[in-house]
C-alpha cells in the first residue's frame, strides 16, 4: 500500500515521504480499516517536529483521525493506532473505540467531525458549562479547531465573537455564523471585545492559540467567566497570573480531550451521539476547505503547520464515495 512515513524529525514538508509499505496487521482487539478520508490536525505537524506529547517510534505514519471502512463494509470514525496513522491507504484502530460515521456527512466531513468537534463539545459543555445567552469568544475562529467551537457555540444559543488574522479568515468566520468578527491584524482585540459587550467581557473564552491570545483573554474575561485552554498553536505556552484569576473571579480550565478515551470512554460515545444529532439537523457541518489526494498530504500538513489554512484540510487516499446510503 501507499503510506506517508516520517523517518526523521523536522518540518512536515521536508520529512514526510510517500512510500510503498506493508499493509498494517491488526493486533488483539484491533481492526484493519481502508482509509476513506484522513483529516489533517495541527498535532500531525507537532508529531513530525517531535513536539507532540505522543512520540511514536520512527518511522511512523501521521494522521490522527479518519473516516474508514471496516472489512465488513461499515463506515466508521477512528483514531488510528500509531505508528500506523491515517495518511495511508490502510490503518489500524481499536475495535472498541470505533464510532459510526454520520449519514448526514460525506467522508471528508465525517473525518473532520471527530477530534475538533469532540474537543469543542467537551470544552464548551463539559468543562465550561456554556449556557444559551452567554457570550463566547473563540480565538483562531476560522481554523479547524476554532470553526468547530464557533458552530457548537451557535448551536448552544450563545453570542459568538470570533478572533481571526486577516480579511480572508474574517470572511470565513462570518460564514460560520460569528455574531462579531475581530481581525487581530487590524483591530485592538481587547478594546473591541469590551465595546461589544458593554465592558462586561466574554463569559467563555475558547483558546487553542496561547501566547498573546491568552493574555488578551485574561483582560476580557467576564466576572465568573471561564477560559478554556485547548492548545498552543501560537507556539508560546503562557504562565497565568493566578492572583489575577483570584481578583477577577474567573476560572482557567484545561482540556486534554484524549484523556476521556481512557478515563471515561462512555462520555466520548455520548458526545458523538450529540454531534451526530446536530449534524443530522444541519446545526453543525465541518468546513472542509481543501480535499487533497494522498500525494498531497505532506504539503497539506505543512500548510496547516504554517497557519495559512481555514477550516479543515482532508486527505482522500481514494476517490470519495460520499455519505453512506
Amino acid at each position: 500500500m501507499q503510506a506517508w512515513q516520517v523517518h526523521e524529525i523536522g518540518e512536515p514538508g521536508e520529512v514526510m515521504r510517500l512510500a510503498e509499505a506493508a499493509r498494517p496487521t491488526p493486533g488483539d482487539g484491533q481492526v484493519l480499516l481502508r482509509v476513506r478520508a484522513a483529516n489533517v490536525n495541527f498535532p500531525d505537524a507537532l508529531m513530525c517536529r517531535g513536539q507532540y506529547q505522543v512520540r511514536p517510534p520512527l518511522p511512523f505514519t501521521p494522521g490522527l483521525e479518519v473516516c474508514g471502512e471496516t472489512e465488513d463494509g461499515r463506515r466508521v470514525l477512528a483514531t488510528p493506532v500509531l505508528p500506523h496513522g491515517g495518511f495511508a491507504e490502510y490503518a489500524v484502530a481499536d475495535a472498541a473505540a470505533l464510532l459510526p460515521a454520520p449519514d448526514a456527512l460525506d467522508d471528508a466531513e465525517a473525518a473532520a467531525l471527530y477530534i475538533g468537534y469532540q474537543t469543542g463539545w467537551f470544552g464548551l459543555h463539559r468543562r465550561a458549562g456554556l449556557e444559551a445567552g452567554e457570550t463566547l469568544l473563540v480565538h483562531a475562529a476560522a481554523g479547524g479547531v476554532g470553526s468547530a467551537a464557533v458552530q457548537l457555540g451557535k448551536a448552544a444559543g450563545a453570542t459568538v465573537i470570533g478572533v481571526v488574522g486577516g480579511p480572508a479568515k474574517a470572511a470565513v468566520a462570518r460564514e460560520l455564523g460569528c455574531d462579531l468578527v475581530i481581525d487581530r491584524h487590524e483591530q485592538d482585540v481587547v478594546a473591541a471585545v469590551k465595546e461589544a459587550t458593554g465592558g462586561r467581557g466574554a463569559d467563555v473564552i475558547y483558546d487553542p492559540v496561547g501566547g498573546q491570545a491568552y493574555a488578551q483573554s485574561a483582560k476580557v474575561v467576564a466576572f465568573e467567566g471561564r477560559i478554556v485552554v485547548v492548545g498552543f498553536a501560537g507556539g508560546t505556552i503562557p504562565s497565568p497570573a493566578l492572583n489575577h484569576a483570584l481578583v477577577k473571579n474567573y476560572s482557567i480550565l484545561g482540556l486534554h480531550w484524549g484523556l476521556y478515551n481512557t478515563k471515561d470512554p462512555k462520555l466520548v460515545r455520548h458526545c458523538h451521539e450529540r454531534l451526530t444529532e446536530l449534524a443530522a439537523r444541519g446545526a453543525i457541518k465541518p468546513l472542509v476547505s481543501e480535499r487533497v489526494p494522498l500525494a498531497g498530504a505532506a504539503a497539506a500538513v505543512q500548510r496547516v503547520a504554517d497557519g495559512v489554512t481555514t477550516g479543515r484540510v482532508t486527505v482522500l487516499p481514494a476517490p470519495e464515495n460520499g455519505a453512506a446510503a
